[in-house]
């Protein structure tokens, strides 16, 4: 699961000099720059990328494990250097150190809101960075533009010792999953389940509990996952983003669920194991 790592310490103003061991997170579009083996890829250092032809807009990250951390904006066809590729960070689940991954999303969500904030959405003038915080200024009519953040819902319905999982159109393959959907201007984050959860399937829920939360860098969510009980009404997916939606007993999951790395998984896992804890349990008694 992508998380900020305990030992990263997060920060805006870089140091006076950049050491060589810093690590480089360069993004040419959607595509972070690795080295090494295909395998088992690196992030590159300063000085590994010494020489290379990499000019780009840098922002300073932090620290992770006292090592500078610095994103860098590039073009988009920056060439290779010898010895790295780019790669899009779905392709490096389970292959980049989970650390490593969680700075490179973190990266990626800055070197985004760098490409997509170059001129004042207000007037269209060329912006600059303003000092002391993570925000473009626009020099014309001042307006500030902060890193653009999507606040997006995750919730897992049961019913007794069922959960109800949903293939959305989207997926590029037959995978099942938790609800989930954009938050809206003026709701609250349960307003969104209660309406999502509607829309998308037909029926209603109660009893909402806060599960956790993750930053997912595709392009800039903030997932927030819930688990919530069935409270009425008949299953009936949309047919527009829902494909297909099932209850499925907790000991008969379908073959294919989200990756290991996504809060999705995590919440369908810890839901599972808690409604087969309490089946036994009532067994036993």
């Amino acid at each position: 699961m992508m998380h900020t790592p305990a030992d990263f310490a997060p920060a805006q103003a870089a140091p006076a000099l950049l050491p060589g061991n810093s690590l480089v997170f360069a993004f040419a579009d959607a595509k972070l720059l690795v080295c090494g083996d295909e395998g088992v890829p690196t992030v590159p250092t300063l000085a590994e990328l010494e020489g290379a032809d990499l000019a780009g807009n840098r922002h300073y990250l932090g620290r992770l494990r006292g090592i500078d951390c610095v994103a860098i904006t590039l073009p988009e066809a920056a060439p290779e250097p010898a010895g790295c590729r780019y790669a899009g960070l779905r392709s490096l689940f389970l292959r980049l150190p989970e650390d490593l991954l969680a700075v490179a999303a973190r990266a990626f969500q800055v070197a985004d809101w760098d490409r997509s904030h170059r001129y004042c959405g207000r007037c269209g003038t060329p912006t600059h960075e303003r000092e002391g915080e993570r925000a473009k200024l626009c020099p014309a009519c001042g307006h500030v533009a902060y890193p653009r953040i999507s606040p997006a819902m995750m919730v897992l319905v049961t019913r007794g010792t069922e959960v109800l999982l949903a293939r959305a159109r989207r997926f590029p393959k037959p995978m099942y999953s938790a609800l989930a959907g954009f938050v809206e201007p003026g709701e609250t984050i349960e307003d969104c389940i209660h309406r999502e959860v509607r829309e998308e399937v037909g029926i209603e829920v109660t009893g909402l509990e806060y599960f956790a939360s993750q930053s997912w860098a595709f392009p800039h969510s903030l997932m927030i996952a819930y688990t919530a009980r069935y409270a009425g009404g008949e299953l009936a997916p949309d047919g527009d983003e829902i494909a297909d939606a099932r209850w499925f007993p907790s000991d008969g999951l379908p073959a294919e669920l989200p990756s290991s790395v996504s809060i999705a998984r995590r919440l369908i896992d810890a839901t599972v194991a808690k409604l087969r804890a309490t089946s036994a349990s009532a067994t036993l008694r």
